[in-house]
């Protein structure tokens, strides 16, 4: 038996992959905990792994950032993901290691497996010298040296034009990170690190081991290191999801489209209201998630061939869908692919635009653009989805990689190995 730590940042795409790791490792006799915000308590010991809660850390509510981070009041676009970087990855990191430290001195444990945005666990490993292993629960975004830098969007070039842009933008890319390096460095000076020169983006990556959720085909076509596995879609057993909402009949025999826009940025007026409308008079269903538990409705009239409720059972929505319409959250485009589903992705903000370019690169579905997009434009869309086969194929090809990749059990195999390396 092992002894684990998990941490995920507390954000519901963050826990649930590590939560599908940690339920893994527990069954193959493991000793694991879990370090996350308090509101995950009860999906923590549904993973059979012990709760470590954010104390000293704020253990803030991520549907309801501004609360702890008022910097983020009103801020959409670069300004968003520089302030949710620095404030809300980076400014806790001190806090992090505060609590970590507590707990390894309470009881060490031989491994911390950590997402990639938990700067407390890199600068506690580093630290201590812990062994520390990346489960990277977003696109994967190590430096290269080819393509565009990782979070523009932008697929890599296929000509020499395009292969100029893209390194100009690797040039560039220090200056476009460099509002990141005194936060940074003041997080490694208040727990007693000494100045470093490794840019944010590879600091947070472990130089051990890696294992990233997605698939080869979603990471455009690139040299990686040597201590990188793909690991497919981390899923937990699926759980009860209770009652099923009283219109899950409707859905027999009908041509079912999934609408989402997550768990953040969640205003159904940027995504859902134009969905529903350039759907409104087709013969189908859409079935929208409105991303908190419990809101079971719009702040809008919605058609009559819509449905609409908090959360959905995936597991028993997607065999039954044909077209997932998103914003982009990483985690629920993996499990519509995984299902071999055509996807329309409007990607405005954080990782979303990198996401929206790697299905299309894939030919797996179609990248708006935007994050915002226009009634014309989703049904332009779903138009094309529906009607060319090779998108569906594609869909198809990519779901097949995801399945053969081990998911959470193949990533405790490999986390086993990594606890016994040397």
């Amino acid at each position: 038996m092992a002894r684990f730590l998990l941490s995920a940042m507390p954000f519901t795409g963050h826990v649930t992959p590590l939560r599908a790791i940690a339920h893994a490792l527990v069954g193959r006799g493991h000793d694991v905990r879990f370090y996350t915000g308090s509101a995950f308590r009860a999906a923590v010991a549904a993973s059979g792994a012990v709760l470590v809660p954010w104390r000293s850390a704020p253990d803030f509510d991520e549907n309801d950032l501004r609360a702890s981070f008022p910097r983020l009041e009103g801020r959409k676009g670069i300004r968003q993901v520089f302030v949710n970087l620095e404030d809300v990855m980076i400014g806790t990191a001190p806090a992090q290691v505060e609590d970590l430290q507590a707990e390894w001195d309470r009881e060490p444990w031989d491994v911390v497996v950590a997402d990639e945005t938990s700067v407390g666990v890199a600068l506690f490993a580093e630290r201590t010298g812990c062994p520390w292993a990346t489960v990277a629960v977003l696109p994967l975004s190590l430096p290269s040296r080819q393509g565009a830098p990782s979070g523009l969007g932008l697929a890599p070039g296929r000509n020499p034009l395009t292969r100029a842009r893209d390194a100009a933008l690797r040039a560039v890319a220090p200056l476009l990170m460099r509002p990141l390096v005194a936060p940074l460095a003041r997080a490694r000076a208040a727990v007693g690190l000494p100045a470093d020169a490794t840019p944010f983006a590879a600091a947070v990556y472990s130089p051990e081991r890696i294992l990233a959720s997605g698939a080869p085909l979603l990471d455009f076509a690139r040299a990686r290191p040597d201590h990188l596995d793909f690991v497919g879609l981390l899923a937990a057993p699926a759980s009860d999801p209770g009652p099923l909402p009283g219109w899950w009949g409707d859905l027999d025999g009908r041509t079912v489209v999934h609408g989402t826009q997550g768990t953040q940025n969640i205003d159904p007026a940027d995504l859902i209201r134009p969905a529903l409308e350039a759907l409104a008079h087709r013969n189908l269903l859409i079935v929208v998630s409105t991303g908190v538990r419990g809101r079971d409705s719009l702040p809008f009239p919605v058609p009559g061939n819509a449905r609409v409720a908090g959360f959905l059972p995936y597991d028993r929505l997607l065999p039954r869908t044909d077209v997932v319409i998103t914003n982009g959250g990483w985690g629920g485009t993996l499990t519509a692919l995984s299902h071999g589903i055509p996807l329309v992705v409007a990607g405005g903000d954080l990782d979303k635009p990198e996401v929206a370019a790697r299905v299309a690169w894939t030919g797996a579905g179609v990248d708006l653009r935007t994050g915002t997009p226009t009634v014309g434009q989703i049904a332009r869309a779903y138009e094309r989805v529906t009607t060319d086969p090779a998108v569906r194929d594609s869909a198809s090809r990519v779901g097949a990689q995801l399945r053969s990749l081990g998911g959470a059990a193949g990533a405790a195999r490999l986390l086993e190995a990594f606890t016994l390396r040397g």
